[in-house]
């Protein structure tokens, strides 16, 4: 080969690589220059990340001293925590998928037991005492015309029978019932501080001693976990109807517990309803209480439950509170699912409790309902949500008298801790004040 074609060769060689050199120089050049256009360095740039993370400490902060200056706002049934209006009164759906057939329990998701970094820190629940004076004064300044009507009756000088009738009235009005309403007023008529001239101070102490004894001021109501020599953990089903605030009841109630220094972990056994689980975490998050929930919509309930049983072994927890989805009384099949929900948890903790979540200002409508769960899972104790001081207030007398349970606990508004254990004394002197 001749010298002149070799060194052609060689200089088409040597300009090729020189171009390709240039070409991956002018490619990175043109990469930087558009990183610095768009996002002002790359992502990986150490300066850059620096500078984020100084904007974000600083952006935390100024968010946390806005918060410990505001406090938590409450506004007519909505929560304001940080900014962020939560609903805190829910009400269940209807469940239209028929229940699985009872199978081995399948996988639940845990939520995390403790807020992430840079989450607001737990909140702490008011104490017992506190919740029972605030209720107590909630209910007299309700005006209820429950026991005002009665007074205003029974304090007259001489009481006629159409007098007597009045008083029996007010009282079926009041969801009393029929025969606890004819036993007070027999008892009231026979009583010589009221069928003589009436002195108001009397007539007021003699109708308190005989709603008391109605009420029940000797029952025990203590929640069976808050028993000596209660199971650990106690495990608490929830179970009402459709729309009694079930789910609302069960995070507030782990409220309660937390309050008392428990250790609390709820089942989100509610799978007919899709926002039922993500409801009760939220509950759960604010008070630093884990959920155990299904990680798939319409799971069988009874694996949700089953699950939440075996995490509350593992945690050693105080309380077990499994939410159940509402349910219609005359469904029969639905019904039946409780029944497994029940048997299935058994097969890890014996269920310590079973409270109904009765809505006060249904009356005695929610009679029928009471008593059909009282036969399909065997309830323990009565929940009388919304228990604002109405004219249904005798739904107390009536649920005790037809159930022969008590009722232990009692909502009287919409706050996170309207939620307390059921005081009788302090339920009449509300309703006489």
């Amino acid at each position: 080969m001749e010298m002149n074609t070799v060194l052609a060769i060689v200089g088409v060689i040597v300009v090729a690589v020189i171009l390709i050199a240039v070409s991956i120089w002018l490619s990175k050049s043109r990469k930087r220059d558009l990183d610095r256009a768009m996002g002002k360095g790359a992502p990986d740039n150490q300066r850059t990340r620096d500078a984020k993370a100084a904007a974000d400490a600083r952006l935390a902060a100024e968010a946390k001293a806005a918060a410990e200056a505001e406090g938590t706002v409450e506004v007519e049934g909505t929560v304001e925590v940080e900014g962020t209006a939560q609903s805190a009164e829910s009400s269940d759906t209807e469940p239209t998928a028929e229940p699985t057939t009872e199978a081995a329990p399948a996988a639940a998701a845990v939520a995390p037991e403790s807020a992430p970094a840079g989450e607001p820190e737990p909140e702490s629940p008011e104490s017992v005492g506190s919740r029972l004076t605030r209720l107590k004064a909630k209910l007299a300044k309700s005006g209820n015309p429950f026991g005002k009507a009665l007074f205003n009756i029974l304090a007259k000088d001489n009481l006629s029978e159409a007098d007597w009738e009045d008083v029996e009235d007010t009282l079926l009005l009041a969801d009393v019932g029929a025969e606890a309403s004819a036993q007070l007023v027999d008892d009231l008529r026979t009583d010589a501080r009221i069928t003589g001239k009436a002195d108001p101070t009397e007539v007021r102490a003699t109708l308190k001693e005989k709603l008391l004894d109605l009420v029940g001021r000797d029952t025990d109501r203590r929640l069976n976990a808050e028993k000596p020599g209660a199971d650990k953990p106690s495990v608490i089903i929830m179970v009402g109807v459709n729309g009694t605030g079930k789910t609302t009841t069960a995070g507030k109630l782990a409220r309660l517990f937390v309050a008392e220094g428990k250790q609390v972990v709820m089942g989100a056994a509610d799978t007919f309803r899709a926002a039922a689980a993500d409801q009760l975490e939220t509950w759960g998050a604010r008070v630093n209480v884990p959920v155990v929930r299904s990680d798939k919509d319409g799971a069988d309930p009874a694996s949700v439950a089953f699950e939440a049983a075996g995490k509350a072994k593992e945690l050693n927890a105080d309380v077990l509170i499994i939410d159940t989805a509402g349910r219609l009384q005359n469904k029969s099949n639905l019904m039946d699912e409780l029944g497994k929900i029940r048997r299935v948890t058994e097969k890890q903790l014996p269920v310590s409790e079973v409270l109904l979540v009765l809505d006060a200002t249904t009356g005695q409508n929610g009679m029928a309902q009471a008593k059909v769960f009282a036969e399909a899972i065997g309830i323990t104790g009565v929940v009388l949500s919304k228990l604002d001081g109405s004219a249904k207030g005798g739904i107390v007398i009536s649920v005790q008298k037809e159930l022969g349970v008590p009722v232990k606990l009692v909502g009287l508004g919409e706050g996170p801790d309207d939620l307390a254990p059921f005081d009788p004394e302090g339920f009449v002197d509300g309703i006489l004040a």
